[in-house]
């Protein structure tokens, strides 16, 4: 699979995160109410757990470059890896540890 698949990947998966944000809050309230009856609150992790394939999660989206797809040493506040921040941007160094 190539760079620019992963990327169009990751970004389905953004912009389905985003669209299931407010249904997935309402499960995670009614799930973690402890003053509601256990079938509710299971009821509502179950609901959770189908929400659109699992692919509404939060944890699926990954930082990926936009312009690689590299999915380590991204830079979360520019989107790029620190391999391609160099000398691009001024005031910012790529880094090695």
């Amino acid at each position: 699979m190539g760079a620019k698949a992963q990327v169009l990947r990751d970004i389905r998966k953004r912009l389905s995160a985003e669209q299931f944000e407010v249904q997935r809050r309402a499960y995670l309230f009614v799930a973690r109410n402890t003053t509601l009856p256990a079938t509710v609150r299971h009821k509502a992790q179950l609901g959770l757990n189908a929400l659109n394939g699992g692919e509404g999660r939060l944890g699926a989206v990954k930082s990926r470059c936009w312009e690689t797809g590299k999915g380590r040493g991204v830079m979360s506040k520019f989107g790029l890896a620190r391999v391609t921040l160099n000398g691009e941007l001024p005031g910012v160094h790529k880094s090695s540890w």
